[in-house]
């Protein structure tokens, strides 16, 4: 029977955060974009639509304002970008998207580099470890949908607000290796030069949940990921790994048959390879993102417009057609405007989706930090 996809305070069964992010990473500057209105000084301090005066007014001044920055959204994860064209064609708004393919540090890396100028970014979409770390970079914000969202995905102030979350994968190019049943059969002499990951282990939040997916499947647990690093040395040793990035481009390149990515990120490679499949392990580890403004972002209206997008129903449905579980979902649901069709295509979910507590993410986060390199050379 497939599983039914649990609301987000289910997941964290009150005992707080369960979620993995990353430790650190190189700055990518962002590209440069217009200054912010000296109308939206109110909008810096706003912790809500009301205090602008209602959505109105808020509109009224993100347009103003005229440019959003955003950082580290490729346009096929979770369908950041078809939700980017379509807030530019709401509101008018130019979205700066830049760096997309860096990580939850180097967003916030770039919160500091580039504070005071007009290129820092107005937003940020985090794993949830660089979130809890970085509160004081943040401005509180709450959408206009605060009430939807179980008190476990959100800051209470709004300083962070989950906003999607999925599962791990493993996507494979079935022209290329066999089909995959187990984790296991990574190791055959089929997969040589095949497997990738879709990121540094010290630098990404979806590379570091997938190393704790291999672990729980070699007897490794949430405490140990360990048998994660093992695992990874061994398909060096066998010279099946292969030392890329794995992104959109090297899938459609065939450099990376093998990758481990979160389902809603696998599943769009099947547009460029039609062959494209993916093996999910059953009680698959599973991660939430968030989103966070910039305390300083260079144009503060659109920043808290482009939060109360996101949380809308049009843009938590863009999460759900992209393959992802969309916070509101449940609310959505009940209310009967979540996007039925995408609810029903989202990926089968095998068993009971596991996760991290706070502290056992920065166990594995430290243990990665002292370990991996030296693991893979």
């Amino acid at each position: 029977m497939e599983y039914a996809w649990p609301r987000r305070r289910d997941f964290l069964g009150g005992g707080g955060l369960r979620h993995l992010g990353i430790l650190a990473g190189a700055l990518t500057l962002l590209t440069a974009c217009g200054g912010a209105s000296t109308s939206s000084t109110s909008a810096a301090s706003a912790k809500s639509a009301a205090d602008m005066g209602g959505m109105d007014a808020l509109v009224a001044a993100a347009k103003r304002e005229g440019t959003l920055n955003v950082i580290a959204l490729p346009p096929d994860w979770a369908n950041y970008g078809v939700t980017i064209t379509a807030f530019q064609k709401k509101y008018g708004i130019h979205v700066n998207s830049a760096a997309p393919n860096d990580s939850s540090q180097q967003e916030v890396d770039a919160i500091g580099t580039l504070a005071g100028t007009s290129r820092a970014p107005d937003v940020v979409d985090v794993g949830m470890a660089v979130a809890l770390k970085n509160v004081d970079r943040f401005a509180p914000y709450q959408v206009t949908t605060w009430n939807d969202i179980a008190a476990s995905s959100k800051e209470p102030t709004g300083l962070w607000v989950q906003d999607y979350s999925g599962a791990m994968a493993v996507g494979y190019d079935s022209s290329k290796v066999p089909a995959i049943t187990s984790i296991q059969d990574l190791l055959g002499p089929a997969f040589k030069s095949k497997v990738a990951l879709p990121g540094n282990a010290l630098g990404s939040n979806q590379a570091v949940n997938s190393i704790m997916e291999v672990s729980l499947n070699n007897g490794g647990s949430l405490d140990d990921i360990s048998k994660g690093v093992d695992f990874f040395k061994q398909l060096k040793a066998k010279g099946n790994w292969v030392n890329v990035i794995g992104t959109t481009a090297t899938v459609k390149e065939g450099t990376t048959p093998v990758l481990f990515e979160w389902d809603y990120n696998s599943q769009t490679h099947v547009k460029d390879v039609s062959t494209w499949k993916l093996f999910l392990p059953t009680n698959p580890v599973v991660a939430a993102y968030a989103q966070a403004i910039n305390k300083g972002a260079p144009h503060p209206a659109a920043a808290r417009l482009w939060e109360e997008y996101l949380y809308s129903n049009a843009g938590q449905n863009e999460f759900l057609r992209g393959g992802a579980h969309p916070v509101r979902m449940a609310a959505m649901t009940a209310a009967g405007s979540v996007d039925a069709t995408a609810a029903a295509a989202l990926p089968p979910v095998k068993g009971t989706p596991v996760f991290m507590s706070d502290d056992q993410a920065a166990k594995a986060n430290a243990y990665l930090k002292d370990n991996w390199s030296q693991a893979i050379g």
